[in-house]
């Protein structure tokens, strides 16, 4: 019987060389959620304004209330402590997540896998509309880690659920 996985999502400044995150969040075994929106390090500098579109947070709002680089990974490590966490964008969460956890000089002490290895083949065929679908129902209007990382977590549970139900 496979547990309920813990889903992580960062948002980050933009994509590609020099993009650091600015958000980042999970939904726990249980549903509960934790997020927090990051301040950038004086040497984080890239800002793409297509990704600011997408998130929808201004780079003053976390220079005004983002923590601390070392204060979010402390909390992370904090609440994920020895456990398997998951990203559906495990290429760009790694880099972002090593960003973050370099810039306090820690270490994490959880495992980031990507998601898609615990997504079996039987869950693929549903998976896009039964994530459009959970994204109406909680009413999702944009990118923000922790909803982002709560609609992947009821995406592979509905999924993983019927999948189940086939093979019954």
């Amino acid at each position: 019987m496979m547990s309920v996985p813990i889903i992580i999502d960062f948002e980050a400044s933009g994509f590609g060389q020099g993009s650091y995150p600015i958000e980042v969040g999970f939904s726990g075994r249980h549903g509960e959620g934790w997020c927090s929106l990051i301040r950038p390090e004086d040497e984080w500098l890239h800002w793409d304004q297509e990704a600011a579109r997408m998130h929808g947070i201004p780079r003053e709002v976390l220079i005004e209330r983002g923590n601390t680089a070392q204060f979010v990974a402390e909390q992370l490590n904090f609440f994920l402590s020895g456990r398997t966490v998951y990203t559906d964008g495990w290429g760009q969460d790694y880099v972002w997540m090593a960003r973050l956890f370099d810039a306090a000089d820690m270490t994490p002490k959880f495992k980031l896998i990507d998601l898609f290895e615990i997504i079996e083949e039987s869950q693929l065929p549903q998976w896009e509309s039964t994530k459009d679908q959970i994204t109406k129902e909680l009413c999702v209007a944009r990118h923000r880690a922790s909803s982002d990382a709560r609609v992947l977590q009821l995406t592979w549970l509905r999924t993983y659920d019927e999948a189940k139900k086939q093979t019954v």
